[in-house]
């Protein structure tokens, strides 16, 4: 046997359907479109999501509420969570992720002023409350916001 005897399996290759070529092309004058409607007119694009004019499911669906897309998440810890540091620490993002009080990476860090705090600490978060900053100033600590 040579390359050039080669021949595909027996009902492996199929030809090729093809339209539009008339009657004689064994797929009649419509070529396999059918009779009229939106599916046998040139230029027919239906996205997957129509629904062939029925109300699309998004607009069925209720909404509710209002949704800020400009609002800025934090993750947040209290002040009475700082007690496990020693004093005169300097607590950042990765020391607070190690200690286990945040846990996702890149999100800015926030500090609440639930607690209190009897040692000086260096903190650098990327907000806090009022609050937060008095009860770390005064138990004589600085906080620094890191942009």
């Amino acid at each position: 046997m040579r390359i050039g005897e080669l021949k595909a399996a027996e009902g492996s290759r199929k030809k090729r359907k093809r339209i539009g070529c008339g009657t004689g092309s064994g797929h009649g004058k419509t070529s396999g479109k059918g009779h009229k409607g939106q599916k046998s007119r040139s230029g027919h694009k239906a996205y997957p999501w129509f629904e062939g004019g029925q109300m699309p499911l998004q607009r069925r669906v209720p909404k509710r509420g209002f949704h800020n897309r400009f609002k800025k998440n934090y993750q947040i810890v209290n002040v009475k969570n700082l007690e496990r540091f020693p004093a005169d620490a300097e607590v950042d993002a990765n020391s607070l992720r190690e200690a286990g009080l945040i846990n996702k990476k890149g999100i800015p860090v926030k500090l609440l002023g639930d607690g209190a705090l009897d040692r000086p600490l260096k903190i650098s978060v990327h907000a806090c409350t009022k609050k937060a900053k008095e009860l770390v100033e005064k138990a004589g600590g600085e906080i620094r916001i890191v942009k």
